[in-house]
């Protein structure tokens, strides 16, 4: 993977240079970075990690929080001079259409860990290297990482990038997914308070 192009993007936040990575130009789906005009990589970056979720970040979808944590996210590294690492690894690294089939057995009462599984899947397939990759492609060194996520903190923590601290992105619960969030927290480790 390297990195195929930087653009400017301005945007409702602020500012943005926006960065794509993949192994080609042609690749149609490259992972990307937003890092804010104002981001200062001689200091510790406010960064998320943030895999894309068709359903949350385009049409807001309430079964999960991942589009109010890309905005929140937005939001806040837009005003510490952060950066937003976008990863295309949508449903947890199982792709748009099989979440779809996870999101009918989730209608017939299985949680999102067991939706997964049933389909043959692991419970979370996602790869957080790249992010590293991308870090270390734009300078990053030294991050308050933007998560509630155990397995991106473990990532950064077996690279060559510093965790200064953890932030926590909280979302409050919905009715559609309150079960969702209660399962991310009790069987997955999230650092939630549902």
């Amino acid at each position: 993977m390297q990195r195929q192009v930087e653009a400017y993007l301005p945007t409702d936040w602020g500012n943005f240079n926006i960065f794509a990575y993949a192994d080609s130009a042609d690749e149609p789906s490259p992972h990307l970075a937003l890092a804010h005009e104002d981001m200062d990589v001689t200091k510790p970056v406010l960064l998320r990690i943030h895999s894309e979720c068709m359903t949350g970040d385009v049409f807001h979808s309430r079964r999960c929080d991942c589009g109010e944590q890309l905005t929140s996210a937005l939001e806040m590294v837009a005003e510490h001079g952060g950066a937003v690492i976008y990863l295309r690894q949508e449903g947890r690294g199982i792709g748009l259409i099989n979440k779809l089939k996870a999101y009918n057995l989730q209608n017939q009462g299985l949680n999102t860990v067991d939706a997964n599984t049933h389909l043959g899947f692991e419970v979370d397939a996602r790869q957080y290297g790249l992010a590293v990759e991308i870090m270390n492609d734009l300078g990053i060194k030294r991050i308050h990482l933007l998560t509630n996520n155990p397995l991106k903190i473990e990532a950064i923590e077996n690279s060559d990038i510093e965790i200064v601290s953890r932030k926590p992105l909280l979302i409050d619960p919905k009715e559609e997914n309150h079960s969702y969030l209660k399962t991310k927290q009790e069987l997955m480790g999230h650092l939630l308070n549902i």
